[in-house]
Order: C-alpha cells, then structure tokens, then sequence
C-alpha cells in the first residue's frame, strides 16, 4: 500500500482488539503496536521492583526509576510475531497473568507514567503504516489517526472471552475473578483523570458481539480501504 496511515482501535477490554489489530496489520503490512502490553509491561517491573501489590503502590519510586525502563517491540522470527520486551527481555508469556491484570489500571491512572508512555508510542508510530490499539490512541496519544475505531461489547461476553484465553494459557482462575477484573478495569478506565477511556468524537463505533472475527476484520477494511 503506497499511502499508509496510522489507525487506531479504542475501546473497553476483550472486546477483540488485539486480535483485529494483529490480523490487519498482517494484511496490510503494518506494524503493530499493543499499547496494552506496554502498559503491562510497566506494571510488571513495578511488580518485580515492589513498587506496587494489592496493599501499596509508590507511584514516585517508579516515576524516578523510568530511566531504567526500555519497553519497546521486538520481533520473533520463531513465531513471525512481534513481542514486547522490557529492558530488552521479551515479556510476552508474563504480562497477561491475573497479577498484572489487577495492578495495570492503577499504573495507567498515573499522569506522569502516561506522559513517558505517549513519548514512547509516539516514537514508536513516528512513521505511518501503523496499527496501535488501547483506551486512548485515538483521543490522546493519535488524535489525528486517519482512521479511529471504538469497540465495544457486553460485559458477559468480554468476560467469556477473556476467560476462555486464560484457561488457554494455563491459568488456574474461576470466570467470577475475571468478570470482576473486567468490571474494575472498565471503571478504573473510564473514571481516572488522566487520558480516561472515551469515545472519539470521529471514531467509528462498532459492537462485537453478534460477529464474527472474519467478519469484523472485512467490516474494518471496508472503513480502511478507502483511505488507502
């Protein structure tokens, strides 16, 4: 494609955008840019560094030690995807713990810890031909993406998603503590005062519900084809 963009993809969690970002930027020869992961990521070395449990969180400890944290892309040639490294370690088998998922929506509430977090998403989409997908890429970090989705989709339905991948992966968990973690997820994004998760004004809303996965992938190349 001669006239590449940036395209963001919004919306509240499991609702599929990952995985819709994923296959379209293999589609479209794109790079791919799970701004979630990186959020992960973060919270993950505040984990290993004690910065922050479920009884404590020292957001100055870990907002003086962002020198010391390198999160970036990398791609693996064994599974021809690209991973999420931190400090040059791919981290892509620890960040979707329930740990993680419990503690990361304390860490993106931390307006300092965002604004290093653009930097770097900003950095890392400075070229078009990119796909980024999180709570505010097409509010905050792009505002001028070329194409801006929100997905959204019920609660029920997000839950069963998320918790069929956890089980995938191994994790023993019942489905009531991943519908919970959505539920406190979805009102810690939308109630924290930096960058909360809202809808675009341009974005294009779509519910995931009653498709499929192919059929939401041709539903967004239908948007994003024109603009090619």
């Amino acid at each position: 494609m001669s006239n590449k963009i940036i395209i963001a993809i919004d919306g509240t969690s499991s609702t599929g955008k990952s995985t819709l970002a994923k296959r379209l930027a293999k589609k479209l020869k794109y790079l791919y840019i799970d701004s979630g992961a990186m959020y992960r990521a973060l919270t993950l070395y505040a984990i290993q560094n004690k910065y922050i449990s479920k009884s404590h969180f020292d957001s100055q400890k870990l907002i003086e030690d962002i020198p010391n944290i390198h999160i970036d892309f990398q791609y693996n040639q064994q599974n021809n995807k690209y991973e999420v490294h931190l400090n040059n370690n791919s981290v892509e088998k620890h960040i979707r713990s329930l740990k993680v998922s419990n503690l990361v929506s304390q860490i993106a509430t931390v307006g300092e810890l965002r604004k290093h977090m653009v930097k770097v998403q900003h950095f890392l989409g400075s070229k078009n031909g990119v796909i980024m997908d999180g709570r505010d890429i097409g509010t905050v970090v792009f505002p001028n993406a070329e194409i801006k989705f929100y997905l959204d989709a019920s609660l029920e339905l997000r839950a069963k998603r998320r918790y069929k991948e956890l089980i995938e992966a191994n994790y023993k968990i019942s489905f009531d503590e991943v519908l919970s973690n959505i539920k406190l997820r979805d009102n810690q994004d939308i109630n924290r005062k930096n960058s909360p998760l809202k809808i675009a004004p341009d974005s294009i809303v779509i519910k995931t519900d009653s498709f499929t996965l192919d059929e939401l992938e041709e539903k967004l190349l239908s948007y994003i084809s024109p603009k090619l």
